[in-house]
């Protein structure tokens, strides 16, 4: 066999495909064709990936929602603190308010007459009744009387005057606390409020009372806490 008519070694091995055939006669070897291809195979190239961006989005959604809704929380409570009508003599003392009758309230036996002020409590009851006046004649609930003692808040000794408007508005508070039984109904009522001026409070008057009062006159004749 003549070497130079076999024909030479691929580079690299066939992957794919099958080699010539070549037939033996009887001479011998075939002789080797012009040229050979090997069939490789193909590889397409891989198509390009795109980096999936969707987890960010959602995350910078979600803390551009989260921020949206603190701002809003804060600007909340900045708005209710300096919303119109907010009582600052209420935050900052409250005093102890008082709307049960707390036995004992004005002493036994009734009536009572010359009762100053400072000595009414919650529950008593009042003839002819004069917020201006000095003294009152405490009279039992379930005889004819013209006014009654609902609710009182005591501010504390070291406290400053208010003022006259913080009073006022505080006075109003205390008549909005105030709890009436149903035998409120049965007359025609009104809320009265009572708060010290500058010269009493110098003096030592640190309560504001809330009174339900009838313009009839003495025509309640039951109390009308519960």
């Amino acid at each position: 066999m003549n070497h130079q008519d076999i024909p030479p070694k691929p580079p690299l091995p066939p992957r794919t495909g099958s080699l010539p055939t070549v037939r033996h006669g009887a001479s011998g070897s075939a002789p080797a064709p012009e040229s050979v291809t090997w069939s490789q195979p193909r590889h397409d190239p891989e198509p390009e990936r795109r980096p999936n961006r969707r987890p960010a989005y959602w995350k910078a959604f979600l803390v551009a929602v989260i921020l949206a809704v603190a701002g809003s929380l804060a600007w909340l409570a900045v708005w209710l603190n300096s919303a119109p009508g907010t009582d600052t003599a209420k935050s900052a003392t409250p005093g102890v308010l008082q709307t049960a009758v707390t036995p004992p309230a004005t002493p036994l036996p009734l009536p009572r007459e010359e009762v100053a002020p400072a000595a009414y409590a919650v529950g008593d009851c009042f003839k002819d009744f004069d917020p201006q006046a000095l003294a009152s004649t405490v009279v039992p609930c379930d005889t004819g009387h013209s006014a009654q003692l609902v609710a009182t808040l005591h501010y504390p000794e070291s406290t400053k005057y208010p003022g006259a408007d913080p009073l006022k508005a505080k006075a109003l508070e205390v008549c909005q606390a105030a709890k009436l039984s149903t035998a409120a109904t049965q007359f025609q009522l009104n809320y009265q409020r009572s708060f010290p001026s500058n010269t009493s409070w110098e003096s030592g008057d640190r309560r504001v009372d809330c009174y339900v009062t009838a313009d009839g006159g003495n025509v309640i004749n039951a109390s009308v806490l519960p």
